[in-house]
């Protein structure tokens, strides 16, 4: 005999929440996490009257489920607009199925959707990239995660937005800690573990998902039938996030709860450091593209004069 949801006490469960013990039903486990991603946006007021709020849309599960949620739960009668921005990479194959997923999702919420390539941004997609670049130690990821960042701001400056909407779950959260750790970056601790929101000029970026875990939005996106893209970028291998991923991965499996727990202490490592060392950072315009910039020259483009031929 089926278990019957231990919140409502009527329905069959379809989920057992390990680390809190809890037996929940189809509804309960929806409400939870919606509830849960609103609690998040309201601790650290990241969305207020007025606001045009920009999701980074990629197809996947965790930027469509944001999109989903903040769509149906943010009260348009407040002033609070939502649209999707895409990036387009130009990865052969993997990005045009995810593409066609974020067209036609968005189309059915009826949430306007934006698309910049980093071709026509850059003058260059990911495949050509990956050729052009003076060695490995330029890993894919640090290429992508470089230029996206960029694409995704002049997406939505290009759209009147002030507000960015990132996917990031606690997952990414704790992975980027380690990474940072293990790194020997520790005042990036300080900068990347600002409380799910912080401040870029006069953009404001938000991570609404950054206190769920991966595995319960999977969960949540397959109970309301959100197609996403399972299949995972071809240049992932180079980063050692997928390594990290999957320790912590074991860990949780072995010890229920250590992912939060450790996401909590990512938070107080972070303000910790904040508060110790002199984090302050000197803004100047790039002298090459005019960009906000902490040094002379931008990474995005320092990583485009390594593309180019010497002599």
């Amino acid at each position: 005999m089926m278990e019957s949801c231990n919140k409502c006490n009527r329905n069959p469960s379809v989920y057992f929440r390990e680390y809190s013990g809890e037996i929940l039903c189809k509804r309960c486990f929806l409400n939870s996490i919606e509830r849960k991603v609103q609690r998040t946006i309201n601790k650290f007021s990241m969305i207020k009257f007025g606001d045009h709020v920009a999701v980074a849309t990629s197809g996947g599960k965790d930027s469509l489920v944001l999109l989903s949620i903040l769509k149906s739960t943010i009260d348009a009668s407040k002033g609070i607009t939502v649209s999707a921005i895409t990036i387009d990479e130009g990865i052969s194959g993997y990005r045009d199925e995810s593409l066609r997923i974020v067209s036609a999702f968005c189309s059915d919420l009826g949430v306007p959707l934006t698309v910049l390539s980093y071709e026509e941004l850059f003058g260059t997609h990911m495949d050509e990239a990956m050729k052009l670049r003076p060695s490995e130690k330029l890993t894919s990821c640090s290429i992508c995660g470089t230029f996206r960042r960029r694409a995704i701001d002049l997406a939505a400056e290009q759209i009147g937005s002030n507000v960015i909407a990132t996917a990031h779950n606690l997952d990414d959260e704790v992975q980027t800690f380690m990474i940072n750790l293990f790194s020997g970056d520790v005042n990036r601790i300080g900068w990347n573990q600002s409380s799910s929101i912080y401040k870029a000029g006069d953009m404001k970026k938000i991570k609404p998902l950054s206190e769920t875990y991966e595995r319960e939005i999977v969960f949540y996106a397959l109970q309301k039938g959100i197609p996403f893209q399972s299949e995972q970028c071809p240049y992932t291998n180079e980063s050692i996030r997928e390594e990290i991923r999957q320790f912590l991965n074991d860990l949780e499996k072995a010890h229920p709860g250590i992912k939060y727990n450790t996401y909590k202490s990512t938070i107080d490592i972070s303000a910790f450091i904040r508060k110790r060392g002199d984090l302050s950072i000197i803004r100047r315009a790039c002298e090459k593209c005019g960009r906000d910039s902490t040094e002379q020259i931008c990474s995005v483009c320092k990583i485009q004069e390594k593309f180019k031929p010497v002599g």
